[in-house]
């Protein structure tokens, strides 16, 4: 460059120095050839200057090797012996030295743009070493995060196969997780329990640790992989334990009691009329007869409510046959039916699945229909209706006792079913807790829909019988 620069000098000094005509002709060939080659050099270094930060600026070497290629055109090339002209000789310099001064100006250019593109990366250069220590330090933080979490982390990929596990969750597990499917380390190491998405862990001998864990999952990405996160649960399923525990035995503390008030008036009035009867020696024989018959009665009441609560407690009934709904509702016309008639009381029936069946204890499941029914007529005024209606609905069998009476509060609803619960004098309160609970062990359920003074609606939701009877029987 720097020799290129003091080429405009040699032309000059070409002009200036007097010699002999056929030398300066020969100098002034030389010199013009040496120009062209020059500038077409010139011409294919600016190209190759150019190659590399094209499109980088407007104006610049290609320019630059547009005058090259002009300058070298437009110089003479001698083709005889004949001594140039001054003025051709002063044009081509010419041209040289303005070709000179526009590479000068464009590698000056050329510079500038590097230097501003070599600060512009640098720039960028410090800000993505920020982001990528940023982007280290939160890494770093979620890894410990991750190790000092109480509940496990395991990561499946789309294929169900463990490819990360948190310490907890290798703790939880017994190790030895990665690379291994879900669906054999659940296996091998969790025991499902009734509880739904919690688990009991299992010991290398196969059995059941006393420790408890809750698995819930979540979609980590839209390829099919998946997070789970396990929690141990142990103690507040020992909890649960002790608080069902508890409620047992509060319930059965109610139920002593419940009880021991039930059988108290009864058991009273039949020692007192027994007692008159063992006392007097004067009574006739229509009041001994009297007595006698009253005590009975009371007696009677007792084994009534015994029977009762060995129903209550028993729970399950032990033998099931298949029956059909329409014979049972029809059953049930016939024995409420003479009761309802001498109450003034209408028992309408709307039966509209004849073909369906039911797998239940016949005794069992009659007599919660019937406990159903008498509180209906107990419930209803002189005149009035009780409506019984059954259908099927998505596989079960529903069957409604409806009556016009007064209705129940919300605070009566919620202890309905409760035992020893009533709102009746002469009421046991077993009668719907027997009810509910024959109609569970037949994995069904009865809700109840009542308002005050609207009358309530008993409804029984029961399986539909899934073999013929044939196969019953």
């Amino acid at each position: 460059m720097i020799l290129f620069m003091h080429m405009p000098h040699l032309g000059v000094e070409l002009l200036a120095r007097p010699c002999c005509p056929e030398r300066t002709v020969r100098r002034a060939e030389r010199g013009i050839l040496g120009c062209r080659a020059l500038l077409v050099a010139l011409a294919y270094r600016c190209v190759k200057l150019g190659s590399v930060f094209v499109g980088t600026f407007a104006r610049g070497p290609g320019l630059v090797c547009c005058a090259f290629a002009s300058a070298a055109a437009k110089l003479p090339v001698p083709s005889s012996p004949k001594l140039p002209s001054p003025q051709d000789l002063e044009q081509a310099f010419s041209l040289f030295n303005q070709a000179s001064a526009q590479l000068a100006g464009a590698y000056r250019e050329l510079e500038l743009q590097v230097a501003r593109l070599s600060g512009q990366l640098a720039i960028a250069n410090g800000q993505l070493r920020r982001q990528y220590e940023q982007t280290e330090a939160l890494s770093g933080r979620l890894s410990l995060l991750l190790d000092t979490l109480p509940g496990g982390v395991v990561v499946l990929d789309a294929g169900g196969t463990v490819v990360e596990a948190n310490p907890a969750a290798l703790e939880l597990l017994g190790g030895f997780v990665l690379n291994s499917s879900w669906s054999e380390i659940e296996a091998r190491c969790l025991v499902p329990t009734d509880t739904p998405h919690e688990s009991r862990l299992r010991r290398p001998d196969g059995t059941a640790d006393e420790r408890w864990v809750s698995i819930s999952a979540s979609q980590l990405d839209p390829a099919g992989g998946q997070v789970l996160l396990l929690s141990e649960v142990t103690e507040g399923y020992r909890m649960r334990e002790q608080l069902e525990r508890h409620k047992k035995l509060s319930a059965m503390g109610e139920m002593a009691a419940g009880l021991a008030h039930q059988l108290r008036t009864p058991l009273a009035t039949a020692l007192l009329y027994a007692g008159n009867l063992a006392r007097s020696t004067n009574l006739s024989e229509a009041d001994r007869q009297r007595f006698a018959e009253r005590a009975l009665a009371r007696l009677k009441d007792l084994e009534r409510m015994i029977q009762d609560m060995l129903t209550f407690v028993r729970g399950a009934p032990s033998a099931y046959d298949n029956i059909a709904v329409s014979d049972l509702i029809h059953e049930l016309a016939q024995v409420m039916e003479p009761q309802m008639s001498e109450r003034g009381i209408r028992l309408e029936i709307d039966l509209d699945i004849p073909s369906a069946r039911l797998r239940a204890n016949r005794k069992a499941l009659s007599g919660a229909l019937l406990n159903l029914l008498e509180n209906a007529l107990q419930a209803s005024a002189a005149g009035a209706a009780v409506r019984l209606d059954a259908d099927v609905e998505a596989g079960h069998v529903l069957i409604r006792v409806a009556d016009a009476g007064v209705g129940m509060s919300p605070e009566v609803r919620e202890r309905l079913f409760q035992p020893f619960f009533t709102t009746r004098p002469e009421g046991t309160g077993l009668g719907l807790a027997i009810v509910r609970s024959v109609i569970d062990a037949h994995g069904g359920e009865v809700t109840v829909e009542s308002a005050p003074g609207r009358g309530s609606v008993f409804c029984v939701r029961l399986p539909v019988a899934l073999e013929p009877l044939e196969s019953a029987r």
